[in-house]
């Protein structure tokens, strides 16, 4: 039972719950823009993400360049190559899957970490990562308010980040974590993309939850 003295109305929980069960991973996109109201929301929503020792690592950087979406798209193709040599016998089925819309979506957000966090410690000093456990909140943030305005993004991971980073013109300790496609889809998939593919299958919960002490689940 909800603490019924801070929940929610019921109408709203499930909207949560919707939002977050309903969220994929996307890859096909169709025409359309994002209203600039819109996409500031869901900017607002992925900057209001709980960040270690409040250091807010986040940095978002909005592609409007056709040329500077060509360049990151080349990026990505170069990596996708590389990634399916590493695959082995699994290369042929790799090559067939789609690994990003960046070229159909209607928005490129570059998501990453600033510079200088060496001097964020509080949190942080023997978890150093957590700055980019903080930028995956935010990202996620933005994921599943973007699936609650019915628009679709994807996180595309395949890239090399010192590659990516110069193309920005990042200063140094800037990294990038993530390009974001967002946009207006034709459906969205009924399970991840991965499953529906064959490449993959989801576990349940029950397979990775432990208490009290770790289990081996492999």
């Amino acid at each position: 039972m909800s603490n019924q003295k801070f929940a929610f109305p019921e109408a709203e929980i499930a909207g949560v719950y919707r939002a977050i069960h309903q969220r994929r991973d996307m890859r096909h996109f169709k025409p359309g823009r994002i209203d600039t109201e819109i996409l500031h929301k869901l900017l607002d929503a992925a900057h209001h993400a709980p960040s270690v020792g409040l250091m807010q690592p986040w940095r978002f950087i909005r592609i409007t360049s056709d040329e500077m979406r060509e360049a990151i798209y080349q990026l990505v193709q170069e990596e996708r190559l590389l990634t399916a040599d590493a695959m082995g016998e699994r290369e042929a089925e790799f090559m067939r899957l789609k690994v990003e819309g960046i070229k159909q979506c209607s928005e490129v957000l570059i998501a990453g970490l600033c510079d200088h966090r060496e001097r964020f410690i509080f949190g942080r000093r023997t978890l150093p990562e957590m700055d980019l456990a903080s930028v995956a909140c935010a990202i996620q943030n933005l994921w599943l308010a973007a699936r609650a305005e019915g628009l679709g993004m994807g996180w595309v991971s395949i890239f090399d980040p010192v590659k990516l980073a110069k193309l920005l013109g990042m200063p140094e300790g800037a990294k990038p974590v993530a390009i974001l496609c967002l946009g207006e889809v034709e459906e969205f998939y009924k399970s991840p993309m991965l499953v529906e593919e064959g490449w993959a299958k989801e576990r349940p919960l029950s397979e990775l939850m432990m208490e009290n002490r770790w289990v081996d689940t492999e």
